[in-house]
């Protein structure tokens, strides 16, 4: 029967809800604060989650192009979402699932497809309430089972395609009881020429909120310094908030430890006692201080890691970093990243590659660079390089071998060459009957079986491993045999699937076809990236003795 959308409330469930909002320019951080705000809360003994809303028409983040937002993070569910999921994910030692994106795209493709089915009772379908309704049962939905749920609004305040969110915004806090809601707004405090921090883009940012009917509960000023407290004054006189409501978040060289930058400046604190949390927070003595001890840890020397790609952007390959950096983390060692541009591989990049001292071939769609991948797989192989070849990585692998090795001249992945004389890599024949596209893709979580006498199971320590994917081409069953010549072998698989290569004339030579940076956490590093850095590092001491 129809029936008018349901927001989601209840008055009894005890949630608590932290909206962060953006203001002045994108790119702040606003998703490092929350997030950071989240680690503190969740070391306190609370349940946190979070929700992402992104203010575009995509339904999801998978058409995306890297240049455009970033990476494509890859849920346990499939969910293609926007990479700050992979920030919160990381932060709070979480497993989310497509629920906890929101985008303006989804939530309109649901309230038209009830519109279709006759579910609004013939009324005029609307911004509002509709649209609004259906934001606020998203949230609440999301935030189920959890004692605080941080709901990051994506795009800056004034933005058109922030507006039905903020409406929403504004509702969810008449709606909430007083004690549960809370609102942060993230701006940028700029320097003048002569170093004085300004504070008039906070105001007409606060006072493009309040125009809207929110009023911030927290103002957190982005600056390369700490805010003055002359500064924090100001702000909280034109702001009409009290000055221990306005934080710094200065720059940081690392992201992970914005957590205890913001817990020295006490945000943690004032948002526990603005959500009545205080009496239930475990006291401090009692809290879990192990990020903090992670992240502190010394570290002894560092090495160079080369990540082969195509895509000249950090944010590209954003899980590929961090995954690098928690391996650090793990064996006590600074990981630098060196870029090499897969495209331009006859440049300075080749040189580039011979300084590093490990090789990272990631993942990626479409042709372009792929043949410097082929090259950088080449000179992994035949110079002894710790290599780890992730998803299209892993496929260029299978072509290096399938040219380089068994002499199979024009190999390829019919992916990028429809002519080749051998589709080394290609889809599986269950595939070519789907119609739709985005059917023939592997999203998410599967499972992998491992060889107990293999590389891979000394690197997972065990016999299996659950990990994330999202390609559509595969190793092609009709050359599994004749590729597992020459040293190569495949050590993980999956059914007919071919998951995980390795060399057993090689130190360390390993291609997944899945991603395992997704699932890699600071105090829970990936095993085939622990296995790279670690063989990096010996492969170093080694040659450090030789030399002495």
């Amino acid at each position: 029967m129809p029936t008018e959308p349901d927001t989601g409330y209840d008055p009894d469930l005890g949630r608590k809800f932290i909206f962060v909002t953006g203001g002045v320019m994108s790119g702040l951080g606003k998703g490092i604060t929350a997030a950071s705000t989240g680690r503190l809360l969740s070391n306190a003994g609370f349940d946190v989650t979070a929700v992402k809303v992104d203010p575009y028409l995509n339904v999801d983040a998978g058409t995306m192009n890297p240049y455009e937002h970033g990476e494509v993070y890859v849920l346990k569910d499939g969910g293609e979402v926007d990479l700050d999921l992979g920030n919160y994910e990381r932060f709070l030692g979480v497993d989310m699932t497509s629920d906890h994106n929101i985008t303006t795209g989804k939530t309109y493709q649901h309230v038209i497809e009830r519109e279709r089915a006759g579910d609004y009772l013939g009324k005029t379908v609307q911004i509002i309430p509709h649209v609004t309704d259906d934001i606020k049962r998203r949230i609440r939905e999301a935030a189920d089972g959890s004692d605080v749920c941080i709901v990051e609004i994506g795009g800056t305040v004034g933005d058109i395609e922030s507006m039905p969110f903020l409406e929403a915004l504004r509702q969810f806090a008449h709606e909430e009881d007083e004690g549960d809601f809370l609102l942060t707004h993230v701006t940028l405090v700029p320097n003048s020429k002569n170093g004085e921090q300004k504070t008039k883009p906070t105001q007409h940012s606060v006072k493009e909120l309040r125009s809207i009917g929110l009023q911030p509960d927290v103002l957190v000023g982005r600056n390369e310094e700490h805010l003055e407290q002359a500064t924090k004054a100001k702000i909280a006189q034109f702001c009409d908030v009290p000055t221990e409501a306005v934080f710094s978040n200065p720059d940081v060289e690392d992201i992970y430890h914005v957590p205890l930058m913001v817990e020295d400046e006490g945000l943690d604190e004032f948002v526990m006692e603005r959500l009545d949390l205080t009496g239930e927070a475990l006291p401090k003595a009692e809290r879990d201080n192990s990020w903090r001890e992670l992240v502190t840890r010394e570290r002894e020397g560092s090495v160079d890691i080369a990540l082969v790609g195509k895509y000249a952007l950090e944010d590209a390959y954003m899980s590929i970093h961090e995954a690098l950096k928690h391996a650090g983390l793990e064996l006590g060692v600074d990981v630098n990243v060196l870029w090499v541009d897969s495209d331009k591989m006859h440049d300075h990049h080749a040189e580039r590659l011979r300084e590093a001292d490990g090789i990272v071939v990631p993942g990626g769609f479409g042709s372009r660079g792929t043949q410097g991948k082929i090259e950088a797989v080449r000179y992994a192989r035949e110079n002894d390089i710790p290599f780890l070849g992730l998803c299209l990585g892993f496929q260029m692998a299978v072509v290096e071998h399938a040219r380089n090795v068994l002499g199979w001249e024009g190999a390829h992945s019919a992916e990028i060459d429809e002519d080749t004389p051998y589709p080394v890599i290609d889809l599986l024949p269950e595939q070519y009957d789907l119609q739709d596209l985005g059917g023939t893709m592997r999203l998410g979580a599967h499972e992998t079986d491992i060889d107990p006498d293999s590389l891979a199971a000394s690197v997972y320590g065990a016999d299996a491993c659950t990990e994330r994917h999202r390609h559509r081409y595969e190793v092609n069953p009709e050359y599994i045999d004749e590729l597992e010549a020459d040293a190569m072998v495949f050590s993980g698989k999956a059914g007919n699937r071919m998951e995980i290569l390795e060399r057993t004339d090689h130190p360390y030579f390993l291609g997944t076809q899945f991603h395992p940076e997704y699932r890699s956490r600071p105090d829970r590093a990936s095993p085939p990236f622990v296995g790279l850095v670690d063989a990096v590092v010996e492969r170093t001491e080694e040659k450090t003795e030789i030399q002495a």
